[in-house]
This record gives structure tokens, C-alpha cells and sequence, in this order.
């Protein structure tokens, strides 16, 4: 597949307000053809129970 410029990244969460959650991981693609920015979301996470932000890492 030569078309294909999606590469899967590892978002690594910030952790809440106290620090918990902090190091919980999600995998996904990004196109790095469009975006070259790291990215920064925020998802839900499972430890803190609630939404925390994640970040683009090293994968």
C-alpha cells in the first residue's frame, strides 16, 4: 500500500489535577502528510475515571 502515509502514534496521558491517571496510554493513526503538529486530545481515562489529556509521544 504506497498511498498509505498514516502512521500509528502512542498518546500518553498527563494525568488530572493531583497526578492521577498519569502514564496511561492509547494508540491511533495520524496522517503526517496533513498534521505536523504533535497531537493533544483529551480522552477518557479508566484509572482517574474521567477525561484527562493526552499527548503525542516517542512510540
Amino acid at each position: 500500500m504506497a498511498g498509505r502515509q498514516q502512521h500509528l502514534i502512542k498518546l500518553v496521558s498527563v494525568g488530572d489535577k493531583t497526578g492521577l491517571g498519569k502514564g496511561h496510554t492509547y494508540y491511533s493513526t495520524k496522517n503526517r502528510k496533513s498534521v505536523e503538529r504533535k497531537l493533544e486530545f483529551s480522552k477518557y481515562n479508566p484509572i482517574a475515571r474521567k477525561h484527562t489529556v493526552y499527548k503525542e509521544k516517542k512510540a
